[in-house]
């Protein structure tokens, strides 16, 4: 499996460390590249074009609160970031509005359960039916 991710600098180390957890996916990782400041829409944009330009099928972003980087994310046609700090809010966000980009805020999550998190995303699938629906409606 290929995986788009990016972080800013709030979210390096956690970025650093998935990707040292889950040895079986294919990062495509988009930066940042060390815990200097950078300014996280760049790194929301490069993660949503890997998807917009099928180089990837999900992905991950991360950033201090994961809400100004799924903001950047979900500008972009056909992008669905969602938030998540609990593995059922992961699980949700897949099967009921078929995410393709997992959102986490670094500050407030620890290590063990992002890695939890980020499992249940990767487990979960969009159930369609009813939700197809809704989702269709998501694009203005």
């Amino acid at each position: 499996m290929k995986l788009a991710i990016g972080c800013d600098h709030a979210g390096f180390s956690l970025k650093e460390f998935l990707k040292s957890n889950f040895n079986e996916i294919d990062w495509l990782d988009k930066g940042c590249y060390s815990p200097d400041s950078v300014d996280y829409p760049d790194l929301a944009h490069a993660v949503a074009r890997s998807i917009e330009d099928k180089e990837t099928e999900l992905g991950i972003l991360i950033c201090g609160s994961g809400n100004g980087i799924s903001i950047a994310a979900n500008k972009h046609a056909g992008i669905r970031a969602a938030i998540a700090w609990k593995p059922e809010l992961a699980s949700l966000a897949r099967q009921h509005n078929d995410a393709n980009i997992l959102s986490l805020p670094a500050r407030f999550i620890s290590e063990h359960e992002a890695v939890e998190i980020v499992k249940a995303y990767l487990e979960a699938s969009f159930e369609g039916g009813r939700h197809q629906t809704r989702v269709d409606k998501i694009s203005c």
